[in-house]
């Protein structure tokens, strides 16, 4: 069995973190590190695992980890890896490894960890940076195009996601008093996970320059993202298909659908279900995803089956919400 450690335990994805590592088959969850709840069970911040395990946080790892998750705050994660030793695995949630500009840090080389288009590299890697969750629903519903190199022309992409997108901390735009019955626009044009969408576009579409227009929404709901991405296409529907299909044949966690997609399909799963369809020449690619699954702690379990060569899907067979 694998002893897993996790360094900042009392956010929503280490909350789904936990959830999901103590039910794993192949691994025992040894400490979880939290400076603010140290000697809490996990219920008294995560009610959901009442009943499920009688774990506490603490301020210390036990002895003999093999991997370590890192569920800190941007900029946080550095600080962390020195007192984390080379020989331990390590698996980031935060943005700090994303880009390759960053990807190198303390003697760790930090592999970019999105399956569906880094499998083989994820499997020898020794440390993980986890994609962001926009990042990987919006990815997801272009790969396919950049792997046959034809993005010829500018990106358009209007997502939404849920207030667990923005974590725990209570700001103006994530109290309930202005988030429920409302909605906004944020970071129009410059959110932070452009980059490495522009950067996984670049691994299978070289040079690819056209521009992308994204605006992110703030939702009136805890979870999920749903993005609508349109750009030119000279591919008839049915050609597309086959060119999505063809892409993700092999990779268990995205589905095409013929019929429109929607949150409660994806809620509590780690899977993203894609939608296409075509209206005036413009290849409309609809993704949707939980964003604390797909997006955040889900991929990571995904990647650690990866790195230890299990059944990806092992610990991940999930029930959506539905209705």
């Amino acid at each position: 069995m694998i002893e897993i450690g996790i360094m900042g335990g009392s956010g929503y994805t280490a909350g789904e973190l936990i959830r999901l590592l103590i039910h794993h088959p192949k691994v025992v969850l040894r400490s979880v590190l939290s400076t603010s709840q140290t000697g809490k069970p996990f219920y008294t911040v995560h009610q959901d695992l009442f009943g499920e395990t009688d774990m506490r946080f603490t301020d210390t790892f036990d002895k003999g980890l093999d991997v370590v998750f890192l569920c800190l705050g941007h900029g946080m994660a550095k600080q962390a890896l020195e007192n984390i030793s080379q020989r331990v695995k390590v698996i980031d949630l935060s943005q700090d490894f994303r880009l390759a500009a960053q990807a190198t840090f303390g003697g760790r080389t930090f592999i970019y960890g999105l399956p569906e288009q880094q499998r083989d590299r994820i499997k020898s890697a020794e440390a993980i940076a986890n994609p962001g969750c926009f990042a990987t629903a919006i990815q997801l519903a272009l790969l396919p195009l950049a792997r046959a190199k034809v993005l010829k022309s500018d990106i358009h992409i209007s997502a939404i996601t849920g207030s667990t997108g923005a974590g725990r901390g209570l700001s103006d735009s994530t109290h309930f008093s202005w988030r429920d019955n409302n909605a906004s626009t944020y970071k129009v044009f410059t959110h932070q996970h452009l980059h490495e969408i522009r950067e996984s576009l670049d691994r299978w579409q070289k040079f690819f320059r056209q521009e992308i227009y994204f605006v992110p929404y703030r939702g009136n709901f805890p979870r999920g993202i749903i993005a609508t991405v349109y750009t030119n296409s000279h591919f008839s529907l049915k050609e597309n298909k086959e060119l999505y299909h063809d892409y993700y044949v092999s990779h268990p966690f995205v589905q095409l659908s013929d019929e429109a997609v929607h949150l409660k399909q994806v809620v509590g799963i780690n899977k993203c279900v894609l939608h296409l369809a075509e209206q005036k020449g413009k290849l409309i690619i609809t993704s949707v995803i939980d964003n604390l699954l797909k997006g955040a702690s889900g991929q990571a379990v995904q990647n650690l089956n990866l790195m230890y060569a299990w059944e990806e899907s092992c610990g991940l067979r999930l029930k959506p919400i539905g209705f």
